[in-house]
């Protein structure tokens, strides 16, 4: 099964290393990349519109110009209301206990993830993706 992968962070190093690691792993992915907050809710209301889905998976910096990560995340539960939203995992470069504590509660967020996403963790969340998706 194809899941869509959306990832979400201004740091174009970080952008292309997460890409990579997706695409060397063993799912089946579509991968949109998004350098902001707002571009990444543009691409949630396209592939809605498209597909009638909004992305399976985010990969979402909490830092970033324009709109946090943190701002993302509300504009998402917000204006989806109703859809399956997707599973968040937070990259972030930044080891900030505050942020780990607020994402470890946050009911949208699935992980927290320390920069540079690594294969066994992808891993651990294909895992737990196809576990989710095959109790449906």
């Amino acid at each position: 099964m194809k899941l869509t992968a959306c990832i979400i962070d201004d740091d174009l190093v970080s952008q292309f290393a997460t890409r990579y690691c997706i695409q060397q792993s063993n799912g089946d992915f579509d991968i949109i990349t998004c350098s902001s907050g707002e571009e990444g809710l543009k691409s949630c209301f396209e592939l809605l519109g498209n597909s009638n889905k909004l992305p399976d998976i985010i990969f979402l910096d909490l830092v970033m110009d324009g709109m946090s990560g943190w701002d993302f995340l509300h504009n998402l539960q917000n204006l989806f209301t109703g859809h399956e939203l997707p599973s968040v995992y937070v990259l972030s470069a930044f080891v900030n206990s505050s942020d780990r504590t607020i994402a470890k509660d946050h009911k949208l967020i699935s992980g927290y993830i320390d920069k540079p996403l690594s294969r066994s963790f992808l891993d651990k969340i294909l895992k737990e993706e196809g576990k989710k998706r095959n109790a449906f």
